[in-house]
């Protein structure tokens, strides 16, 4: 089983999770992060400079079976890019377990 974490702009999330529901990837979580990021330059709207050192973005947690992996690191790839600096990034760690606590299913069969 994998773990991936995704941070993604907030506006590509709908097509995201659209991403992933069309290839049967229902479960996880999310939440809304404040990070830094690489530019260092601030945008100017109206006249008025705004800092852009400090970026909103979505973070999503999935955790996988091995098959899963590539097709769902792939969908994550085509929705979120938009081809401009602050699409995100995706890690991927090994996860060395999974319970589900109602059934006390193990392993993958516990991702189902």
């Amino acid at each position: 089983m994998k773990k991936i974490e995704a941070i993604i702009r907030k506006s590509k999330f709908d097509e995201v999770k659209e991403a992933l529901h069309q290839i049967e990837v229902n479960f996880f979580s999310y939440w809304d992060v404040t990070g830094v990021g690489n530019e260092k330059e601030g945008h100017v709207y109206r006249g008025v400079s705004y800092s852009t050192s400090d970026i909103q973005r979505r973070f999503l947690s999935i955790v996988v079976s091995d098959p899963f992996l590539e097709r769902t690191v792939a969908a994550i790839l085509k929705a979120a890019f938009t081809g401009t600096v602050g699409d995100g990034k995706i890690f991927v760690s090994d996860v060395e377990g999974a319970y589900r606590i109602r059934t006390k299913e193990r392993g993958a069969d516990a991702l189902k």
